[in-house]
């Protein structure tokens, strides 16, 4: 008996001296989580500072360069190209690597401003063909990289994952939405000079901007690479194959009754912002208030999006929550669409003035919805082919883009009121049909 006291005694001190090593291991867990947090605040500072100067130059697009319709021209063929190298734009990427492709992506906006210098038929077509290109590699990286960050930081810190991509997505298209605030503030104070600026304000203006993006370029150095998330597989197949393979892998998700139900809304989301850049700025703004009158009003709109991504964000919870944010954004960009077609008249003074800033402020709402949402299921929805999707949604964003900027010299603005009209009808019911589907397998929660 006496020998078995012994013994216990002698077990239960090996259990708990076997316990002993254990306890600095679980704080050693606890020291390793990593934020990834951090490569959000970069990606979302960098695409600010990139797209405020282009943002806000595309605004002016249609205003400044007027020359056979030269600057719309422009906008069409460069998201026509745009669309058509999502298709082989995963293959860049992968070889490219993540933080390369976002760099690389860079380059073409800095060119395009560039051009702009000296606007000519055989300088703004190649630039804009390039920039479209350039265009398909930083936003498909831009979606995957932003998705695998969250998810990888969902899972190192226990977080639920649908809630990390929405507040992830929200910072970075509330930052992304800041670009229409703080870039159009810019023409508002440096083009002085009337309705049609002159040469040595444009100039200045266009300086600025290339500054703007070359800080933004820098500072995509310093984000990390993803690379073994992201591009697991597939790197070593040549372009030849990829084009094949990629235009064949467009049909298999239109199988999928949740990409059918979504490609509307995707579409829409690029006929919106073609309107607001080519449509609302030339034919409601501008005559009113002049070039630098566009600045100011696009401001509202940058800055009334940036509130609405973040808020939208952070409220996205399941499919319900994103249901009626996206209602929301629906019905307040048909009420300024019904305004402009049968109740809006152009009138001086502050009552006119404020007509025009509560419109953009609304189409602001709108578009800062959409941009939140759309990413949101699409992270969600689609976990083993992030980039296809993403690709997917810049090839019928930019679909709806180019169709607005190519039509846009041809059809009167009434005319357009009712397509966008008919569009954001089609959009909305397709989307909530995917609501009332009610399949487990769409569920967020």
């Amino acid at each position: 008996m006496e020998s078995a006291v012994m013994v216990s005694a002698a077990s239960f001190h090996d259990l708990e001296s076997s316990h002993e090593p254990e306890k600095p291991l679980l704080v050693d867990n606890s020291r390793t989580r990593k934020n990834h947090a951090r490569d959000v605040h970069i990606l979302s500072s960098a695409f600010l500072l990139i797209f405020l100067a282009f943002g806000a130059f595309q605004n002016l697009e249609s205003t400044l360069i007027t020359e056979k319709n030269l600057g719309t021209t422009s906008l069409g063929i460069l998201y026509l190209s745009f669309a058509f190298f999502s298709v082989v734009a995963s293959w860049f990427v992968r070889r490219l690597g993540s933080k390369n492709s976002l760099i690389l992506g860079t380059t073409g906006y800095w060119l395009f401003i560039a051009a702009h210098l000296k606007p000519t038929w055989y300088i703004m077509v190649p630039v804009s063909l390039y920039l479209g290109f350039a265009s398909s590699i930083i936003w498909v990286e831009q979606g995957a990289y932003l998705t695998a960050a969250a998810r990888s930081h969902a899972r190192d810190n226990g977080l639920h994952e649908a809630t990390v991509i929405g507040n992830f997505n929200g910072e970075f298209w509330g930052m992304f939405a800041c670009r229409q605030f703080v870039g159009n503030l810019l023409p508002l104070f440096l083009l002085k000079s009337g309705t049609d600026g002159n040469a040595c304000d444009i100039t200045l203006l266009f300086t600025v901007f290339l500054c703007s993006m070359t800080l933004g370029t820098i500072l995509m150095c310093f984000l990390s690479k993803r690379d073994e998330v992201e591009h697991p597989h597939g790197s070593s197949l040549n372009l030849l194959a990829t084009l094949s393979s990629s235009s064949m892998s467009l049909i298999p998700p239109l199988f999928d009754i949740r990409m059918l139900l979504i490609i509307p809304l995707m579409a829409y989301t690029g006929l919106q912002q073609a309107f607001v850049w080519a449509e609302f700025t030339k034919f409601i703004v501008k005559p009113m208030l002049g070039v630098s009158g566009v600045g100011g009003a696009m401001a509202v709109y940058g800055a009334f999006d940036a509130i609405c991504s973040l808020t939208a964000g952070r409220l996205t919870s399941g499919l319900k929550s994103i249901t009626l944010i996206v209602t929301g954004g629906a019905l307040v960009q048909a009420v300024v669409f019904i305004w402009l077609l049968l109740f809006y008249s152009p009138s001086s003074g502050l009552h006119g003035t404020m007509n025009l800033l509560i419109m953009a402020a609304l189409l602001g709402i709108g578009d800062g919805v959409f941009n939140t949402q759309l990413s949101a299921l699409i992270g969600i929805f689609f976990k083993h082919d992030t980039e296809g999707a993403f690709a997917q949604l810049k090839v019928w964003q930019c679909g709806g883009v180019a169709l607005i900027f190519f039509i846009s010299p041809y059809i009167s603005l009434q005319a357009m009121l009712v397509l966008m009209l008919s569009a954001i009808c089609l959009a909305y019911a397709s989307f909530l049909f995917l609501h009332r589907r009610g399949d487990k397998s769409i569920s967020l929660r």
